[in-house]
């Protein structure tokens, strides 16, 4: 497929890394420009490109930079994307560490949520509670015992089924975790953030999640 990728942080460079070696033509961009992802392309393979060209021709885009940088995103930046493109968004709501107050989601709307009405359009929320190392350091291939499971929330059920199966070829299974409005279940501060555990326990955390957001996740 051909994937563009938002953000080359921890998450946003070691995914480009595993879907190059995969075999899918990846595009890449930062704040920073393309000039300062050389080593990165290089490495990979991928292609550094302004964020206003990654999305273009993409069936999957990746939003993975910081959530107060969400609405700097360069207005129509998933213009000429395809149009039935999947945006998976990796993001989270850091209040004291790095984000800053962000009302709505003070008041109660999941992190995702926000994220879709800041750029536009339906997203996909997964990895964001995933150790970036994790995703070089524990792929498995499907049917192993102990594979880790990654939780999955979308509206979108076509666009959820396409970054799952993304998923799964990158090592891991998957556990739907029902629709954006259902994504706290998932934020940091829940019991399947960082969690590697397999699929059952995975089910087991996002049950056991409590959507009163705790002291040290809020600003």
């Amino acid at each position: 497929m051909k994937i563009g990728i938002i953000g080359a942080g921890n998450i946003g460079g070691n995914l480009t890394r595993r879907l190059s070696a995969l075999g899918h033509e990846v595009s890449v961009a930062n704040s920073r420009g393309p000039h300062t992802l050389t080593a990165l392309a290089e490495e990979t393979g991928a292609t550094p490109v302004p964020v206003e060209e990654a999305a273009r021709g993409a069936q999957v885009v990746v939003v993975t930079v910081p959530l107060k940088a969400v609405p700097d995103l360069p207005a129509g930046f998933l213009d000429g994307a395809a149009d039935d493109v999947a945006v998976l968004d990796t993001g989270n709501y850091y209040p004291q560490q790095r984000d800053g107050k962000i009302s709505e989601i003070e008041e109660g709307l999941t992190e995702s949520r926000w994220t879709e009405r800041q750029i536009g359009h339906p997203v996909i929320k997964a990895f964001n509670g995933t150790y970036a190392q994790d995703i070089l350091d524990k792929p498995q291939p499907k049917g192993t015992p102990g594979r880790v499971a990654l939780p999955v929330s979308g509206d979108d059920e076509a666009a959820k089924k396409v970054v799952r199966d993304l998923i799964d070829e990158l090592g891991f299974d998957t556990v739907d975790n029902g629709g954006q409005d259902d994504s706290w279940r998932q934020q940091p501060g829940t019991p399947v953030y960082g969690n590697t555990g397999g699929v059952d326990e995975i089910r087991a955390a996002l049950a056991a999640a409590s959507p009163e957001r705790t002291a040290d996740w809020r600003a």
